[in-house]
């Protein structure tokens, strides 16, 4: 065990760091090593709700120095706000961000101008020469069920990828015209072997990049419950009539509890002698947000920057 601190209240609880790593994640990550010197560029898939904690640390490691674009995918679920925060901030360290949303399709034009314009240097070349425009390789990465598939289905105008609504869903490696000149390869998402910080692993969770299993449920909804109390007090004021009635600005873990409880009372969640059934209202409150029922909520914001000590 060891003893990690809770950011949003200051308490220090006993976790274990979060340790798992499925076999077809060693395989994702050997294939994204194998086919990185096939490609010219790389697209980073990322959640939009989390453009920060939903990039893999492994995935930097692996690409390096490879030309490399920033696509936040799920645009239409993620806080408008936030999402002109991120793309400042990662602007402002020389990475292009763009936003999309893999169910209409609004922005997948701009992840095909972003290849061009990153690569236009090697095609200027080519055309000097009097040869022909150069086909562009670009591979896409990132995590579980951040939209790869959907998004590749929308640019490409078709159903040409397969895909799903759970982690890991597209498996095998495909190469896929995106445009006249660029072909894109498909990998399967992959995530890292342990989650050192506990706060990233209730937000990936939380949004479904891994599956409920891995974590506790009661505490992915007790984390997010507290979140919104602190950041998106008025939907749980307007919607559930439910507040945070501690002293501090982020309520503690015990006070997070008692809004879950009074959370699963508003919608029903009610078993013999009038308890709360915790897990049944965790559910509920992890679907609500994950399909926008709250309206759009992002869990990465700048305080969460002094929370990964960058």
């Amino acid at each position: 065990m060891n003893r990690s601190i809770d950011t949003f209240n200051n308490e220090v609880r006993e976790s274990s760091n979060i340790q798992w790593f499925p076999g077809h994640m060693a395989k994702a990550r050997r294939l994204l090593s194998e086919n990185l010197k096939l490609v010219d560029v790389v697209v980073e898939l990322v959640d939009s709700r989390i453009p920060f904690s939903s990039r893999n640390p492994e995935i930097d490691k692996l690409i390096q120095n490879k030309p490399r674009v920033i696509i936040g995918n799920k645009k239409d679920l993620a806080d408008p706000v936030q999402n002109s925060f991120w793309a400042n901030y990662y602007a402002a360290r020389g990475t292009r961000v763009y936003f999309t949303d893999c169910k209409t399709g609004g922005g997948s034009k701009e992840v095909v101008k972003a290849i061009n314009e990153m690569m236009a240097e090697k095609t200027a070349r080519y055309l000097e020469k009097g040869r022909k425009a150069p086909i562009i390789k670009a591979m896409i990465v990132g995590i579980p069920n951040v939209g790869k598939s959907s998004l590749i289905n929308k640019i490409a105008g078709s159903n040409v990828a397969i895909t799903g609504d759970k982690p890991g869903v597209t498996r095998n490696k495909q190469w896929l015209k995106m445009s006249d000149n660029i072909y894109l390869l498909d990998t399967p998402g992959l995530l890292w072997p342990k989650f050192d910080d506990q706060i990233v692993g209730y937000k990936l969770a939380a949004t479904g990049a891994i599956k409920n299993d891995v974590l506790d449920v009661q505490e992915i909804a007790i984390y997010l419950i507290r979140f919104m109390s602190k950041y998106y007090p008025q939907i749980l004021k307007e919607k559930y009539s439910i507040e945070n009635t501690s002293d501090v600005d982020f309520p503690s873990f015990e006070s997070g509890l008692a809004m879950l409880e009074a959370f699963g009372r508003k919608r029903g969640c009610i078993v013999k002698k009038g308890e709360v059934d915790l897990y049944r209202a965790s559910m509920y409150l992890l679907d609500d947000y994950r399909k926008a029922k709250f309206g759009r909520i992002s869990l990465d914001n700048a305080d969460c920057l002094g929370e990964h000590n960058d």
